[in-house]
Formats: C-alpha cells, structure tokens, sequence
C-alpha cells in the first residue's frame, strides 16, 4: 500500500477489525454486482470508495429518466447509456483506482457460469426472481460468498449466504422456486427510494466484512426493512434439507 492509499484508506485502517491487513484484502478483491440499478448503485459507490481493486458490472439495461429516483450511480447527462458504462464514470470519479469491468449482459445461466468463478464475492442486485435464483444456483456450484438484497414498496431485506461452507443454506431454501410467495413478491410495483439506498448499503458493509475476513454479520441471517414505521427485524434461517437446489449437498 503507497503513501497515497494510506491516506484514502485511513479511517478504515484504524478499525482494529480491518486494519492494514484487512484493507489490502479489500484492494486485491474481485467482486462481481449483478444489477446496477436501486441496490447495485449505492453498493458500487461505496465498494469502490472503500478500495474493492476491481468490481465487474453486469447489468443489460440502459439509463432512463424513471430510474434516476433512486439508481444514485447514473447521472441526467447518462440517459441512454448502458447502466455498466454509466456506473464506470462514476465510479471513476469516485476512485480511479478501482478497475471496472463492464458486462452490459443478462445474467443468465451461461453468462454467470463466466463471471461468477472469478469473483471473490457476489453482489445479488437483481430485480426478479429468476435471477436471484439462478446466481444462487451458480454461487452454490463455485462456492462464493453471496451477498443478496430486494427491495419493493417500502419494505427491503439482506441476507448472505457463504457457500464455502457445505451446511450453508441457499436462496431457493428462503424463497422455494415453485412457491406462491415468490410469484406475489416479482409484481411490478412501486419502491420508496431511500430504502433502496439503506439496502445496496448493507449489502456493501457484508462485502467488505467478508472481503477482511471479518466473521460477524448476516451470514445464515435475514434482515428486513420496514421503512414505512422504520422497523428493523433480524432472524437466523437454516439449510432446508428438502431443498431442491441445495440438499443434495
């Protein structure tokens, strides 16, 4: 670490849980956000504030008016660009040391059997329950650490799932793939945009307690949102040993 990154990083380095050693693990990490939209946008930005060395983007939507609300990593002067390439110029506003990688891709089956076994974490942003289940398939199968957010109305949620260790439960054991719930919660509706900041937050502090190796947080925990009556609730959720994506394990 230069002279340079030692002042950047300084108020990191002073945590006793991070510290020199802990923020150059953050430096040399990989990380890969799937959706720079509500939550992938205020994850990036603080990622690469923090001094995450390289983020690969994947998102195949382009800017629009409508997404400004609350997408904090695009700008006016962005409209119609790729979100990937928007979020870059900002990001490199932020820090020019951070590389970024743009994959203006849909996170499909095949794209993520690319780009998940090079990350060191995995951010869920993702909008839609196909996706989420398909980067938890992917997480399961390379063993990465997956952090996961959602946001709808006024209520959001986090949680993590460390597929390195076997006894780890996956996404389809919160959400069965086949279940009512998972249909009611992918309607289109509206989101409170502040919500969607608190979350891509959260999910931003997980991926750095993770990248320093610090073993406290939501691993095995969801946490919700109620931004409504701003109410906070954590539970611990285990490995359901009938899931259909995961028991087999």
């Amino acid at each position: 670490m230069n002279d340079i990154q030692l002042q950047r990083y300084a108020r990191h380095i002073l945590l006793n849980e991070i510290g020199i050693e802990g923020q150059q693990r953050i430096l040399n990490a990989n990380v890969l956000i799937i959706g720079l939209g509500g939550l992938g946008s205020p994850a990036a930005l603080y990622l690469a504030a923090t001094g995450v060395g390289r983020l690969t983007l994947c998102d195949h939507d382009q800017v629009d008016l409508g997404n400004l609300q609350r997408q904090i990593a695009h700008r006016t002067s962005t409209i119609g660009l790729s979100k990937v390439a928007s979020a870059c110029l900002t990001i490199s506003e932020i820090n020019p040391e951070t590389v970024c990688i743009e994959a203006p891709l849909l996170a499909d089956a095949i794209q993520l059997e690319v780009l998940v076994p090079e990350a060191d974490v995995v951010l869920d942003c993702s909008d839609n329950f196909a996706a989420r289940y398909a980067i938890s398939k992917a997480c399961l199968a390379h063993k990465k650490p997956l952090v996961s957010g959602a946001a709808i109305q006024f209520s959001g949620l986090a949680c993590v799932f460390d597929f390195r260790n076997p006894d780890s439960a996956c996404y389809n054991c919160l959400f069965p793939e086949d279940s009512e719930a998972a249909a009611v919660r992918c309607a289109t509706s509206g989101v409170f945009s502040p919500l969607t900041g608190m979350i891509g937050s959260i999910q931003a502090a997980e991926t750095l307690k993770l990248l320093a190796g610090i073993d406290r947080g939501l691993t095995g925990k969801l946490l919700t949102v109620d931004a409504l009556d701003m109410v906070i609730r954590l539970s611990r959720f285990q490995k359901d040993p009938s899931c259909k994506a995961c028991a087999k394990r």
